[in-house]
Order: C-alpha cells, then sequence, then structure tokens
C-alpha cells in the first residue's frame, strides 16, 4: 500500500510540475478534459463533479479560475438558475492540445519503464484492489 501512496506522489509531482507554467491543477486539467470528451456540447457542473479523478469539494471555485482564463464559459439554465452549464472554450481546446503533447512525451518515458504484460498485471491488480 505504501508503494501506492508513494507512486501516486510522485505521479502527482511530475504531473503538477508539467501544468505549472500553464497556470493549471490537476484538478483544473482534469475539469478541462472532461469538458473535451463532452465534444462541445455544455455540461452541468454536477456532470462534471461526478467524472472528476480527484472528485473536489471546491470544483466550482476551480471552474471560476478557468473563466476567469478563458478557458471554459458558463451558463445558468433558464428553468432552475441553480443549474449551472460550463463548456471549453476554443482557447482550452488550444491549451489541451499543447498540453497532450507534452502529457504524451512525459507518459512515453514512464511508460517505457514497464512491458505490456507488466502494465496489464498492474492494472488487473489494482482493479483487484479497489474491488
Amino acid at each position: 500500500m505504501l508503494n501506492i501512496l508513494f507512486t501516486s506522489n510522485w505521479l502527482r509531482t511530475h504531473h503538477t510540475a508539467l501544468l505549472a507554467p500553464y497556470g493549471l491543477s490537476m484538478q483544473q486539467y482534469n475539469i478541462l478534459r472532461i469538458l473535451r470528451g463532452a465534444k462541445g456540447e455544455k455540461m452541468n457542473m454536477h456532470s462534471v463533479k461526478e467524472r472528476m479523478i480527484d472528485r473536489a469539494p471546491n470544483a466550482t471555485r476551480l471552474t471560476d479560475k478557468l473563466l476567469t482564463k478563458g478557458l471554459v464559459e458558463r451558463e445558468r439554465c433558464e428553468n432552475d438558475r441553480r443549474v449551472v452549464y460550463i463548456r471549453i472554450t476554443p482557447k482550452g481546446m488550444d491549451m489541451l492540445l499543447v498540453l497532450d503533447k507534452q502529457m504524451k512525451t512525459h507518459w512515453d518515458s514512464i511508460h517505457g519503464r514497464l512491458s505490456e504484460k507488466d502494465a496489464r498485471t498492474m492494472n488487473t491488480s489494482l482493479d483487484a484492489l479497489r474491488g
């Protein structure tokens, strides 16, 4: 268990360093990727929160920061003002394209350390651990 926690922290440290020059946190990056997956459609905040890897209770505040940077846009539901929709902007998509290249280079260097068989075994073991 200690090795899993140590490796998780090691990966998080590397990702944080990759995202820092862009002023993004891991959670903000995750939100952008979730919105990209919506293929230009708006999503309500509840759906975004459900899909987050790290379900941050402060997702609205994180989204506000993305809004300020022009990476997402927000829209209130006309029928229920409590419902908020967000959508990735073209600027947000451009940011992800740049980050995709850097993340791929980073992941390729890490993945190269494991054989495909080892990676499959690790995935199966981790899935079993989470039950």
